[in-house]
């Protein structure tokens, strides 16, 4: 597995992290398991994917609890990366919010610190943002967490924050079919962010394993915008790209990640799985490498 520095300033970190979306249950369909659940990430460690990224909104607090009891035993040999979101839908962005919902992520998880603490997305209540982000600085002053960064956040944003103390890194949605942040991905390379993606796999249309007219039962069925909006032409995108991954002998899921972690100012992509199958295959995508001419060749087809 390849790794890299997190940003300026972060953690080594593997290419490929595992994201415990999935593990919250709700979001994804009918729930696996916890034993199933803890076994995905069992498989991921042991396939040599160093970091762990969830947040306090994935199941209501469900996948921090499956994080903290799948790494009991395991803490020094990884990293654990998570979220507070604004309120409702998470603890809120005052700095006493932000503060006490550090506390009780660290519970659910079974450690005294944080590797990586991410605002989830931007408050839209009227919080300062500069509160916020002073009250995360300070959570690395307390020792409680080790780096701070952001979620969904806008360069004007990153920048905001910058004059307040270094953003560890960006976590954006960025994959072969969702390219709109591939500017601010490149900048944030050249700013000494790190940038760790998420839904490098197009919320499963590159795997290869969606067929046309699939009606979605989970949070990805009735999207009006993006490539889930029109999944056939998604899907043909995909297609295009399935003769790249037979010819260099990999899966299309794995040139997906090869991909994304070929791109500039990309540091690792997050890939979610229940499946311990699948956690490996996503895992052995770390040592891939794509040449000019394969990455050249992708560009024509994303290009359509």
């Amino acid at each position: 597995m390849q790794t890299r520095q997190l940003g300026s300033q972060g953690p080594e970190i593997s290419v490929i992290g595992y994201g415990a979306w999935e593990a919250g249950g709700s979001d994804w369909g009918p729930n696996e398991s916890e034993d199933a659940v803890i076994a995905a990430m069992h498989a991921a460690l042991d396939a040599g994917i160093g970091w762990i990224d969830t947040a306090e909104v994935y199941g209501n607090g469900v996948s921090e609890t499956l994080v903290g009891r799948a790494v009991a035993g395991r803490r020094d040999d990884l990293l654990i990366f998570t979220k507070v979101a604004p309120a409702p839908e998470g603890s809120g962005f005052r700095p006493e919010e932000v503060r006490a919902a550090c506390d009780a992520s660290l519970r659910r998880l079974g450690t005294d610190h944080i590797d990586l603490y991410q605002l989830h997305w931007p408050d839209d209540t009227g919080v300062p943002l500069e509160d916020t982000w002073g009250a995360m600085a300070e959570l690395v002053q307390a020792g409680k967490v080790r780096h701070v960064g952001v979620s969904n956040f806008d360069r004007e944003q990153i920048e905001r924050c910058e004059a307040i103390r270094h953003v560890d890194s960006l976590q954006p949605e960025f994959s072969m079919l969702a390219l709109d942040e591939r500017d601010l991905i490149a900048w944030c390379g050249q700013s000494g962010v790190g940038v760790i993606s998420y839904s490098p796999l197009g919320a499963g249309l590159l795997t290869g394993a969606i067929a046309p007219g699939t009606e979605f039962s989970d949070w990805r069925g009735g999207q009006t915008e993006g490539y889930l909006a029109d999944l056939d032409r998604s899907l043909a995108t995909v297609e295009r790209l399935r003769p790249v991954a037979d010819r260099l002998g990999i899966s299309l899921s794995q040139l997906a990640l090869a991909w994304n972690i070929a791109q500039p100012g990309v540091t690792g992509a997050i890939a979610g799985s229940r499946n311990p199958e699948h956690v490996r295959a996503n895992a052995a995508a770390g040592d891939s490498v794509l040449d000019e001419t394969d990455q050249a060749e992708i560009e024509q087809i994303l290009k359509g």
